[in-house]
């Protein structure tokens, strides 16, 4: 058998080897160092023990790399259930998977996990990884497994394998405990480099809340303790910037559980979401873009069109079915005639469906197109309650979203045309840090091959063209069709999925949507579906995150706080806050009367971009002392401060930048 390497180089084997024994072929000095291997360019990691075949093509993967991390933190949570089971024999375990920075173990413990034995959990840890156990793979028949796991009364093992079409499974054993798995794993425990155990949650098993409530318990583990160290670092520096820690203290937007998922926004918080509405309306007018409403409430017969029943119902709420017939008995004769409508109803998920509908009211030329529809209205997607997180994850939300139906010659166009978009905005709001992703066909999607290879070269030959670095995520593309992801990196280093362009051969053709070409032939259009900032909510939360809730000014819920320093300037404070009010200027005023530095806490405390302070002298000079947020001081003018804010705010001005003036 031969096995291909990356070097464009290959090696000639005589039996069937797994990646170690390679490695150990390769690289005897360094396969002590061996954490797995990518084969045949898939991005799965596979286990170093994992059998080859003839012509795979192997690219190793070595400590400490960054790839590597996912199998130390796979293997860490092994020990976390090893060390939970050793500690209280009598809890379960369920599953255990790597999650972005760490990992965690569900397990269903017939006492109650107290905050302290976190600490006792990692203290075990660490000493099971200073045992230095190998890490063993068997392969057992399903038969087997289900045997096993049934005799130690693994319930949740049983049902996991039970569920499995394979006949076969794998498990891990480190000295006398062993787990099912599908790896990879490391060789020896004392590769772990470092472990915290982090915290703890609920979790309902398999995710639905008819289960039974399991506890959740989160860890981290990196190559080294300065690594470690770093990240704990940055975790403390990020819950100081969470966004729904300075929601409440910016007075922005609460939550209910009598509307779980779905904000409650205040004056403030609605300023932000209006201003950039309203930033994108100024672009839709530039860039051609038709604004639309469109029903929130529609048969689920639209929706099997569009590919939704069948791809993403689960994420959909129903909102008129069939009662039982003593409720019926209490519905008019109109209520009760829809109730027994074959139909289903829905609230709407996505916008698409709609613009898709709105098309065919029409007829449409080749001379109409490209149509651009925008539409911010509100979208409804069920959500399980354990993954809801702020304004990050929620079940009501608007986008930022647009179709644009257009021709097949006019497809890379309106491609480069929304990338000119992306990144008008997003230098606009100061987000620079950012990169390309190219989402490809899914498993669970709809069409044929030939219109999604068409879509896939499509995006790809834009990107090319206009130089933009992108990366390859197979598999990760819309059920419809292909997608650009734009993924900004925030202050924190935190990689967030905002922007996103996916290209659509599939739908035009479900909803029979037609043009007239200049041949008079009906054609199909392509529909490409775009969204600069994607779910407002979203967006609002990563950017407070981002910017520390220190908001452009234009952005600012309150753009300037006015302080006075005694009651004698009161008058002069209100004249002028009034005036500024008339000029649009979101202004309030702080007139208690408290200590300057109280009220210049408060307005930090609030995040204000910017305060003007009068005192005595300010007052018979008719300017204000001006304080920014990184502590800079200075007198100006009251009639060159209005116009500087001005300005400022109508040019979006990522920052205020003041000239020094003395009076």
């Amino acid at each position: 058998m031969r096995i291909h390497l990356p070097n464009n180089s290959s090696l000639e084997l005589k039996d069937n080897p797994n990646i170690l024994a390679l490695t150990e072929k390769l690289f005897p000095k360094k396969s002590h160092l061996l954490a797995g291997a990518f084969i045949n360019k898939s991005p799965d990691l596979k286990d170093l023990r994992t059998l080859l075949k003839d012509k795979d093509y192997v690219d190793l993967v070595f400590l400490p790399s960054k790839e590597s991390l996912e199998v130390i933190r796979h293997s860490s949570a092994h020990v976390m259930a090893q060390a939970v089971q050793e500690l209280w024999p009598d809890v379960k375990v369920s599953i255990g998977p790597v999650i972005e920075n760490g990992f965690y173990y569900d397990f269903d413990s017939p006492r109650p996990f107290l905050p302290k034995d976190l600490e006792t959990i990692e203290a075990k840890m660490k000493q099971i990884i200073k045992r230095d156990l190998e890490v063993q793979k068997q392969v057992w028949t399903k038969k087997q497994a289900l045997s096993f796991f049934k005799k130690i009364k693994e319930n949740y093992k049983v049902e996991i394998i039970e569920d499995l079409e394979e006949s076969e499974v794998s498990v891990y054993k480190q000295g006398t405990w062993l787990d099912l798995c599908r790896g990879p794993h490391v060789r020896q425990l004392s590769q772990i480099g470092a472990i915290k155990v982090l915290k703890m949650s609920g979790a309902y098993w398999r995710g639905d809340e008819n289960n039974t409530q399991l506890t959740r318990i989160y860890g981290t583990a990196f190559h080294t303790e300065k690594d470690l160290r770093t990240y704990l670092k940055n975790l403390e520096l990020a819950k100081a910037r969470d966004h729904r820690t300075l929601g409440k203290q910016m007075n922005l937007f609460y939550f209910s559980s009598l509307s779980p998922g779905s904000p409650f926004f205040t004056k403030y918080g609605t300023v932000i979401y209006n201003e950039l509405k309203n930033f994108l309306r100024e672009l839709y007018l530039e860039y051609g873009y038709q604004e639309v409403i469109t029903p929130q409430v529609a048969s689920s017969k639209l929706f099997e069109k569009s590919g939704h029943t069948q791809h993403f119902s689960e994420n959909m709420y129903p909102v008129l079915q069939k009662s039982s017939q003593e409720e019926q008995h209490t519905l008019n004769k109109k209520s009760q005639k829809m109730l027994n409508s074959p139909n289903q109803f829905f609230l709407k998920p996505m916008n698409c469906p709609g613009h898709c509908l709105l098309y065919t009211f029409q007829k449409h030329s080749y001379k109409e197109l490209p149509w651009r529809v925008a539409d911010f209205g509100r979208l409804h997607r069920r959500e399980k309650t354990g993954t809801l997180h702020g304004l990050t994850r929620v079940t009501s939300m608007a986008q930022d979203d647009a179709h644009i139906f257009c021709t097949i010659e006019q497809v890379k166009q309106e491609i480069e045309s929304v990338l000119k978009m992306f990144q008008k905005v997003y230098m606009c709001l100061g987000l620079k840090d950012y990169k390309m992703a190219l989402s490809t066909r899914p498993k669970n999607s709809m069409g044929e091959d030939s219109l999604w290879e068409k879509a896939e070269t499509a995006l790809s030959e834009v990107l090319k063209n206009q130089q933009i670095p992108y990366f390859v995520q197979k598999g990760e593309g819309a059920f419809y069709g292909p997608k650009l992801d734009l993924l900004f990196v925030d202050a924190m280093n935190r990689t967030w999925q905002l922007g996103t362009l996916q290209c659509d051969f599939n739908m035009p053709r479900a909803f029979g949507l037609k043009y007239v070409d200049s041949d008079n032939q009906e054609k199909t259009p392509v529909l490409l579906h775009r969204a600069v900032l994607g779910s407002l909510e979203r967006f609002i939360g990563v950017y407070l995150e981002h910017t520390e809730g220190y908001l452009p000014i234009w952005l600012a819920p309150v753009q300037v706080l006015m302080i006075n320093i005694s009651k004698d300037q009161e008058a002069y404070v209100q004249q002028c806050a009034k005036k500024m009010r008339a000029k649009g200027l979101r202004v309030e005023t702080d007139l208690r009367p408290e200590k300057l530095g109280y009220k210049i806490r408060a307005g930090w405390q609030k995040k204000i971009p910017c305060m003007a302070i009068a005192g005595e002298r300010e007052q018979k000079t008719l300017s204000f002392s001006i304080r920014l947020k990184r502590g800079k001081t200075l007198s100006l003018s009251f009639e060159a401060f209005m116009e500087h804010i001005l300005n400022t705010a109508q040019n979006k001005k990522e920052s205020l930048t003041f000239e020094k003036h003395t009076i």
